[in-house]
């Protein structure tokens, strides 16, 4: 038996599209795995509800086939799905590294990133890296055709979750099929401005980098009160703020010691539109962590 911890996580970070993602000290999945002649799926936690168990239509179904590596598995959900958190990432990711470990598979954290990625074709259609790989990896991430980079950072950030659902799907229907040169060399010129800031630990800069005139306004379309809640996050001292991944969780990049209030403004901005919310005071963080075998 293999358990592994596999954290929430942060794509796109605004101004990196399918690219960037960064891992969150909090909220987090736990999948246990046993061998098993035939793979069964157990759901418990946040939102199991709505998580199917049938290992054809699950996440983590698609990693067992890719390892060739049947067991009975138990996915204790800490990640809401619909949230922007990459919560079926969290659970392929812990999959493919509890399963690789469990049958010997041999292969490298970088090597499962692709393998979990399959995972993601279930909910969204297409194998996208860019929640699993710092599910799995761990820091800030770029990811391409040619494969995964990541470094260690320190950033200080507060996730804010509202209580309605945008589902990944619906939110790459609004995406743009195409930008401008000014939209495409001011979103380049952002990108270029976080990756530094990432690897300088340096949360003005990443703040700074966040903005993107081209896919993150149509997704903020999508999470009423948005606007609002983001400019609440700025008065209380975020040095930028956008939509998590899909959304609608909204991501901000703090200084140290700001996150709290931060937190409750961001918190107070969707109380006054109407819905309930919750934050998570958090930072980047640790990919995938094996808690006992």
């Amino acid at each position: 038996m293999v358990t592994v911890r596999a954290p929430a996580t942060s794509a796109n970070l605004g101004s990196g599209f399918d690219v960037f993602g960064a891992a969150l000290t909090r909220p987090a999945d736990v999948v246990t795995v046993e061998k098993a002649a035939e793979t069964t799926i157990e759901v418990t936690g946040a939102g199991a509800q709505y998580i199917p168990e049938d290992p054809e239509k699950n996440t983590v179904g698609a990693v067992v086939e890719a390892l060739d590596a049947p067991a009975r598995i138990h996915i204790d959900k800490g990640v809401r799905p619909a949230s922007g958190l990459g919560s079926s990432a969290a659970s392929a990711a812990a999959a493919a590294v509890a399963l690789n470990r469990l049958y010997d598979r041999g292969y490298s954290r970088s090597e499962l990133v692709p393998i979990a990625a399959e995972g993601e074709a279930v909910v969204s259609g297409v194998a996208h890296s860019d929640n699993v790989a710092p599910s799995i990896l761990g820091g800030f991430t770029v990811t391409t055709s040619e494969g995964t980079h990541a470094v260690d950072a320190s950033i200080p950030l507060v996730v804010c979750l509202p209580d309605v659902a945008v589902s990944t799907r619906d939110a790459r229907r609004v995406v743009p099929e195409t930008a401008s040169m000014d939209a495409l060399v001011e979103t380049v010129g952002n990108a270029a401005t976080l990756a530094v800031g990432m690897c300088r630990s340096d949360p003005d800069l990443v703040g700074a980098g966040m903005s993107d005139p081209v896919v993150t306004p149509e997704r903020a379309r999508l999470i009423t009160g948005y606007d609002d809640v983001r400019a609440a996050a700025f008065d209380a001292g975020a040095t930028g703020v956008t939509v998590s991944g899909a959304g609608p969780a909204i991501l901000a990049v703090c200084r140290g010691g700001r996150r709290r209030g931060v937190a409750a403004a961001m918190l107070d901005a969707f109380a006054d539109a109407g819905i309930d919310a919750r934050a998570y005071q958090t930072r980047i963080g640790r990919g995938s962590t094996v808690l006992e075998e």
